[in-house]
């Protein structure tokens, strides 16, 4: 019994020999901090370092660290604080819209635009040649009624808000047709019968999983039919026993019995992507072609633009869309006006848009193209660094992701890691937690970094943060 007091008397003893607040802000590397950092950050930091070295003494009862270690642990603390949280990361996981990873990435003309547009005042919503207010979406309108064909055009956040809009001004109290088989869930557990649900209108649930004939629609239309909808799966595929009804079928009934017909097109592409080998995914303007009185569409996936809901239609339905007050909730900001209209453009030349929009140009891209740069990247890691890191080109398969196009399979070329010290699922929390995050995939037991997703000018990035992690770990 006589040993505690004299343990507890030590412990506290040491635990007054820690360094002082103030000695710790004055201490290196903390310091050379001070002119970039706000002080209230340095302080925060070194109190969260002393409080550390104090809590691990009274677990411990270990000798108290010097002033020196305390300090490096609160500058690696203020360089995380100071470290923006949404930050850039090197996609090499080879899903060319990554919605965990923000999807498409913009064009530099988009970049351009946005740049000038939010860096000053602009003309939002000011006409110039009138002098008087204007509104936000004429930079928009014209445009898309060029490459769509559409009558009139609106653009809102995303495209969940596109259909709460127009399922809210179209069917609100009453009900609207929809095919079981087109209930999907859009991502984030969001489900199309719940989106109905909050646009006011009653899901009248026809057909089954794999079959949905005309007369299923035709015997649901009744007083309470507020519109059609029609939504493509596009995360989903059903193959084998399975009837859907075309297009043309319901445009002919929803004209019969005066009832509007709202179309999901999902990706919003705005060329065909078969010509990248990849399939067929709907096209707006086809859709608006083929009589569909309301068409909606993202705008940040196969478009490759900022995120953004597309609908395009009738002129008297965007009309109604418009004097919706749901509209101004939904509406977009100067940033994705600037960014869309800039992508938007590019599409007047759809070769160039190929060659221009990243998220086009990734699809299109030759696989040999892709093969060399992963024989680039291999060279640039050097011999040691590529023995150490198993690394070799290997052949591999991506995705396009994004909900589109879930059958497809692009042919791709891979930096193949299996390293000889630790494991691969080590190798993958490295690279991903380096002041450059870089995610890429592991499959078969080896970490592959697929170099479809990777820009040529991230490959040096690229090379430099896999280098860094295998020097960590050496």
């Amino acid at each position: 019994m006589s040993g505690r007091p004299a343990r507890r008397s030590g412990t506290e003893a040491t635990l007054r020999a820690l360094p002082s607040i103030d000695r710790i802000l004055r201490a290196e590397p903390l310091a050379s901090l001070a002119p970039a950092a706000p002080r209230s950050v340095l302080l925060a930091a070194a109190r969260a370092a002393v409080a550390a070295a104090r809590a691990n003494l009274r677990a411990a009862g270990a000798a108290p660290p010097d002033a020196a270690a305390i300090a490096s642990d609160a500058a690696r603390r203020a360089a995380e604080a100071m470290r923006p949280r949404l930050r850039g990361v090197i996609n090499a996981t080879g899903i060319v819209l990554h919605t965990n990873l923000g999807r498409a990435p913009l064009a530099p003309e988009a970049l351009q635009a946005v740049a000038e547009t939010a860096g000053g005042y602009s003309n939002l919503e000011f006409d110039l040649d009138r002098g008087i207010r204007g509104s936000r979406m004429a930079h928009l309108e014209s445009l898309l009624r060029e490459l769509l064909g559409a009558p009139a055009a609106l653009v809102v956040n995303n495209n969940a808000a596109a259909m709460i809009l127009a399922l809210n001004t179209l069917a609100a109290g009453k009900e609207t047709i929809v095919s079981r088989g087109e209930l999907v869930e859009i991502g984030g557990s969001f489900r199309i019968p719940e989106i109905l649900e909050r646009a006011g209108t009653r899901l009248r649930e026809i057909g089954t999983t794999n079959k949905t004939r005309l007369e299923d629609y035709e015997r649901a239309v009744g007083k309470e039919t507020g519109a059609l909808l029609r939504v493509h799966t596009s995360n989903f595929a059903i193959v084998g026993f399975s009837s859907h009804v075309a297009r043309g079928d319901l445009v002919r009934l929803a004209r019969r019995r005066r009832l509007p017909l709202v179309e999901d097109v999902g990706s919003g592409a705005l060329i065909d992507v078969a010509r990248f080998g990849l399939g067929e995914e709907p096209l707006a303007a086809r859709a608006l072609q083929e009589g569909v009185s309301l068409v909606t569409a993202s705008a940040d996936k196969l478009l490759g633009g900022p995120q953004a809901g597309i609908l395009a239609g009738t002129k008297s339905l965007i009309a109604s869309l418009r004097s919706n007050p749901l509209t101004r909730a939904l509406r977009v900001d100067k940033m994705t006006l600037a960014a869309l209209e800039a992508t938007l453009r590019l599409y007047r030349d759809p070769e160039r848009a190929a060659a221009a929009v990243p998220v086009l140009r990734m699809l299109g891209e030759p696989a040999a193209a892709v093969r060399a740069r992963a024989r680039r990247a291999l060279r640039l890691l050097g011999a040691e660094r590529a023995v150490r890191a198993g690394a070799e080109v290997v052949a591999c398969v991506g995705e396009v992701g994004g909900g589109a196009l879930p059958l497809a399979r692009i042919p791709s070329f891979a930096l193949s890691l299996r390293p000889v010290r630790g494991r691969v699922g080590d190798m993958a929390r490295a690279l991903r937690s380096g002041p450059e995050p870089v995610l890429g995939r592991v499959e078969s037991n080896r970490l592959l970094l697929d170099m479809r997703t990777v820009a040529p000018r991230e490959v040096p990035r690229l090379v430099a943060a896999l280098a860094a992690a295998l020097d960590r770990e050496s």
